[in-house]
């Protein structure tokens, strides 16, 4: 039979592990590995973190270093981009040469949200996706500078904490009441304000952007909607992510929020997968379709839909999973829970040592929150599975095993 060719579009951490996840199941076949980017591929949590306090470089957070893909004879193509997917023929082009596949796999990720407001395309005003990105923002984080954000979502208040801790004195404005409150709720999101607040940012709430404000071609600040005026000599506007369903939606799949995928990572085509930021995955343990932006699905879900891929199909079941480092919180969230009924902390909430539970109405644990406790994650993730009713009486009680709830 002839060798089979397996294309990967997008080559960041999901289709990198993508390449690998192949690789370490011997397969005999080629693999093409299509990025956009100049760059290896990388993961990208640290571009907001440790790359822009200085404490790594990119070569550090590299998913394989070169030579790998060269020794598994991964055919990596860089800089390159797709541009139309035909599932008919099997086929993608890009740089105008035509690319046949067996099995192929969408990995093209998300981009940053601009927004149509007056100067935000002027020279100082920064948005954060690429290495490149980062690595612009991080020379307007000098000692004494002014960051105006707009956005306190993960994205932004990463980079406030990083700016803070450099020294820069930073605003964040945000329209909602509270930083991250669609992402935790108003009971956790409350820890976040005054985390941030605690380490001297001006966190304006419930404000909203009229103008990014731009003198001599440069961004110099915003002017919010009831007239007030912040002064910066750069702004980053963190409003959040789309996914990249273009390719997907010319070539006719199914798009919804990001490309609708089964339990299994199967996309409305035949031996069409996708993976990380674009897929609306239709979870089994919820039972709804759950998109997430965060590194653990481009790390968890290639395997998976491999394994479809080599005819193997298999649902992928892992929890959501999520994580955040901001001055001294170390955060780690699992679960899904955009609608609970009620948050029962376990821990010391104001000394930021606790573990935050998000209850539905029947008392079942959707989702476990850590904040700088670092152990029993597990166990959290074997309450949320259980899917049975707990007291939230005990579940509070630092004194009760999880395991005995």
């Amino acid at each position: 039979m002839p060798t089979p060719t397996f294309v990967i579009v997008g080559a960041g951490l999901a289709g990198a592990t993508a390449a690998e996840a192949l690789r370490d199941d011997d397969v005999d076949g080629r693999i093409v590995l299509f990025g956009a980017e100049e760059q290896l591929p990388y993961e990208r949590p640290p571009l907001s973190k440790d790359f822009l306090t200085g404490e790594k470089r990119i070569s550090d957070f590299h998913v394989k270093p070169a030579e790998w893909y060269r020794d598994n004879d991964v055919d990596l193509r860089l800089g390159v981009t797709v541009d139309t997917l035909d599932c008919a023929a099997r086929t993608v082009s890009a740089a105008g040469e035509q690319q046949p596949w067996d099995a192929l796999l969408l990995a093209t990720g998300s981009c940053a949200k601009r927004p149509s407001l007056p100067g935000a395309d002027a020279d100082g005003v920064h948005y954060l996706r690429t290495v490149d990105d980062a690595a612009c923002l991080l020379g307007a984080l000098g000692q004494g500078a002014r960051l105006a954000v707009v956005g306190a979502g993960w994205i932004g208040l990463e980079v406030t904490a990083c700016a803070r801790q450099r020294g820069v004195d930073v605003t964040v404005v945000e329209s909602a009441e509270l930083p991250l409150l669609a992402a935790l709720g108003r009971e956790a999101a409350e820890v976040f304000a005054r985390l941030h607040r605690d380490h001297g940012v001006d966190l304006r709430l419930g404000a909203r952007v009229a103008a990014i404000t731009v003198r001599d071609g440069r961004a110099a600040g915003l002017t919010l909607a009831d007239g007030a005026a912040i002064e910066a000599d750069a702004v980053l506007v963190a409003i959040g992510a789309e996914p990249n369903v273009g390719l997907a939606t010319r070539a006719g799949l199914a798009v919804g929020n990001g490309v609708l995928v089964d339990a299994a990572l199967r996309t409305s085509a035949p031996d069409v997968f996708a993976v990380g930021d674009i897929a609306a995955h239709d979870h089994p343990l919820y039972g709804t379709r759950i998109r997430t932006e965060h590194w653990a699905n481009a790390r968890t879900q290639p395997a998976a839909a491999v394994a479809g891929m080599l005819g193997r199909p298999t649902d992928y079941a892992e929890l959501p999973y999520f994580y955040t480092d901001q001055y001294d919180l170390g955060m780690e969230y699992v679960g899904y829970a955009p609608a609970y009924d009620r948050v029962v902390f376990r821990g010391d909430v104001d000394g930021r040592e606790f573990t935050a539970f998000y209850l539905d109405a029947e008392r079942r644990v959707l989702a476990g929150m850590n904040v700088n406790v670092w152990d029993g994650l597990d166990d959290v993730r074997d309450v949320i599975r259980a899917r049975r009713p707990v007291d939230p009486a005990r579940l509070a009680d630092t004194g009760v095993d999880l395991a005995d709830l």
